[in-house]
């Protein structure tokens, strides 16, 4: 058994009810595939991008219905290093990637704005951009479960707002391009489990402007602050995570004091008389 096999055996057996089961509950529940989808999975070479592109290689292989998949990375301006773990676990994993360059690390390092905002948004929109010139409807992303939660706390904590990270997105930008995010249901934990499994090394950050960032935030982030705070939550009790998760999935209107949609902005005091 090759590598790869092995990897795709653990993912289906082994990790069944912590990865496969949950990956195709969030597929189902928020309805991210529909047939004939055309969908960019986007890989940046960390361990969740990489977990992300197996699933939906397995679930293409077993599905009721035709969709195809393009794998797509984005060379942002890694160092040499990194590009070569990419594109050899890649080869280990049996993915067929395709790359592409830009000059965003470039291009940020000349700006005075924020790095990883502006890092974010480019990255975003390059992605969006190739994957519509491939006949892509939709690019998928490597959020998962602990993702969710840390950006609900992180809304509530710091932006006093109660918002959440979506399972996917209509793109405002790119006329039919949706976002979705398959991993939306799995752990990191058991990504991080199923990773030492196998043996997998892949890249911990690529950026060059931090040692210590993952996807936009750097090690002293406020998103490194929540990982702490959901950490301790769960020595405290370890359903407090999912109970966070599911909060966003049951808003009471009726006790709550004020809400808007788009532009509109709504208070309990509205219809209060009535």
């Amino acid at each position: 058994m090759q590598k790869y096999e092995q990897v795709e055996k653990s993912i289906i057996k082994k990790y069944r009810k912590e990865i496969w089961i949950r990956f195709i509950a969030g597929i189902k529940e928020y309805q991210l595939i529909q047939e004939g989808d055309k969908i960019a999975v986007c890989i940046s070479g960390g361990k969740d991008s990489m977990l992300m592109a197996k699933c939906m290689q397995q679930l293409q292989k077993y599905s009721e219905f035709p969709f195809e998949l393009e794998y797509l990375v984005m060379d942002p301006g890694y160092n040499q290093i990194n590009r070569q773990r990419i594109v050899d676990n890649a080869e280990c994993l049996n993915i067929p990637i395709k790359i592409f360059e830009t000059r965003i690390f470039d291009i940020v390092a000349a700006s005075n704005g924020s790095p990883c905002f502006l890092c974010a948004k480019m990255r975003r929109g390059c992605l969006y951009k190739h994957a519509q010139e491939l006949g892509c409807n939709k690019i998928a992303l490597g959020h998962h479960f602990d993702d969710v939660i840390e950006t609900i706390l992180m809304s509530m904590l710091y932006g006093a707002e109660i918002k959440t990270m979506m399972p996917k997105l209509h793109s405002t930008n790119y006329n039919g391009m949706e976002l979705i995010r398959p991993m939306y249901m799995v752990k990191e934990a058991d990504i991080l489990a199923w990773k030492r499994y196998n043996d997998l090394e892949f890249i911990q950050c690529a950026c060059r402007f931090t040692e210590n960032c993952e996807l936009g935030d750097n090690g002293g982030s406020k998103r490194q602050e929540m990982k702490m705070l959901v950490k301790k939550f769960r020595q405290t009790n370890p359903n407090i995570d999912i109970n966070i998760f599911r909060s966003v999935h049951n808003v009471n209107l009726e006790t709550i004091i004020g809400y808007h949609n788009g532009n509109q902005t709504h208070s309990f005091l509205d219809d209060y008389q009535e």
